[in-house]
């Protein structure tokens, strides 16, 4: 039986972002995440990353020992319940769940994991997504906090509402058809959501007529273009190396890139939800 009741529009303080990631499988999401949330935590933010990825891997991207990474427990389902208006909430405190279920880097960016599917066969992971989206809801009210949720490469995280929630969706595209294809199809799903914000971030660039072509693309689909990061070795070395691009090429390209996008997410003038969850339209 399908559940017809609304959530909650979403609700954000003044200080709170709350981004989700999302894109193409290999389009570079982790990487991106992993970099922008350090960058973030550097410039004296609260960061916490969730990783939404039912193969976890941003642990590592932040720069954890790979044991301590493959430690972390997924977030119980347990942590939420439904309200009576529709959606989820928490029963305890963010600041809680971060201590109990979380995992500090040395950048102090706190790591929590929504699910981990631990044997073939045990079913869907509708309750992992619920408390994943009530988590987020409840981020919203937190001062000077930025949320960064990794999603795994499906729209399933959009169909579901995991990202009902999120102040700004960021699309990670490859510059080529099928990244550019994903992209419009999950910004589709994302009107229908209270999202303030939902943007491109187009990655791997070698050549002006890239940025030609997905900046055209964007407009003809009216889609926000919010930056381009070039293609860099160091990111495939960097990965080759086990060392997190932050620290093997922090002053590179593509970090820089990175952080020109932090500095625009942190200006972006986000809208509150009308009170039937949708954004105002202009």
């Amino acid at each position: 039986m399908t559940d017809t009741a609304q959530p909650e529009p979403a609700t954000r303080v003044p200080g709170s972002l709350r981004i989700a990631v999302a894109g193409k499988g290999g389009a570079g999401k982790t990487t991106f995440s992993a970099t922008l949330a350090r960058i973030m935590a550097n410039r004296g933010k609260r960061v916490i990353v969730i990783d939404g990825d039912s193969n976890p891997n941003v642990g590592v991207a932040l720069g954890l020992d790979r044991d301590v990474a493959g430690a972390i427990e997924p977030l119980p389902t347990g942590l939420v319940s439904r309200r009576l208006s529709g959606g989820t909430a928490l029963k305890d405190p963010v600041d809680t769940v971060v201590k109990d279920f979380g995992v500090t880097t040395a950048d102090g960016v706190n790591v929590l994991l929504m699910c981990l599917p631990k044997h073939a066969d045990e079913g869907c992971l509708c309750s992992a997504h619920a408390t994943v989206s009530g988590l987020l809801m409840d981020i919203g009210q937190e001062i000077d906090l930025v949320t960064i949720l990794d999603l795994e490469a499906s729209p399933e995280h959009l169909s579901r509402g995991t990202t009902r929630h999120v102040d700004a969706l960021l699309l990670v595209v490859e510059p080529y058809y099928r990244s550019y294809e994903t992209a419009r199809r999950m910004a589709e799903l994302a009107s229908e959501l209270p999202i303030s914000h939902v943007g491109v971030i187009a990655n791997k660039i070698r050549q002006a007529a890239h940025i030609e072509a997905m900046t055209e693309y964007c407009e003809r689909h009216g889609m926000s273009f919010d930056g381009h990061l070039p293609w860099g070795d160091a990111v495939l070395d960097a990965d080759l190396a086990g060392i997190p691009l932050y620290d093997y090429d922090r002053e590179g390209p593509v970090v820089a890139a990175i952080d020109d996008v932090a500095e625009r997410l942190l200006a972006l003038p986000l809208e509150q939800p009308a009170p039937n969850g949708r954004v105002p339209s202009a």
